[in-house]
């Protein structure tokens, strides 16, 4: 099983950036799909989630600003994130569970300079 972030970088306030999880191993329609962040000296936190039905949830800091979305047909998961802040500069981290099965990436850095 393999969850692979990508997208992550060095983005200005205000600014945009998309981060994928591509999946591999894992019977990717069946799982929730959750995006996560952890900054140093923090517990990770939830940022997104997506059910198999492609119900939505967001924390209340990224309501309105973020977009988890997935594509079964290439079994990846995506977060738009938008006018981003300088505190959502953290890892992030890309999370499947189905059932008895929870699955993490490595994580990938997102910063956001003032």
């Amino acid at each position: 099983v393999q969850l692979v972030e990508s997208g992550g970088g060095l983005v200005q306030a205000g600014g945009s950036l998309t981060l994928s999880c591509a999946t591999t191993g894992i019977s990717f329609r069946d799982y929730r799909m959750g995006w996560y962040r952890q900054v140093p000296g923090k517990e990770r936190e939830p940022v997104a989630d997506i059910t198999r039905g492609a119900m939505t949830n967001y924390s209340e800091s990224a309501e309105g600003r973020f977009t988890i979305s997935r594509d079964n047909t290439v079994n990846t998961v995506y977060l738009q994130m938008n006018n981003l802040k300088p505190e959502d500069t953290a890892v992030y981290f890309c999370r499947a569970t189905w059932v008895v099965w929870d699955y993490w990436g490595q994580g990938i850095q997102v910063t956001v300079s003032s």
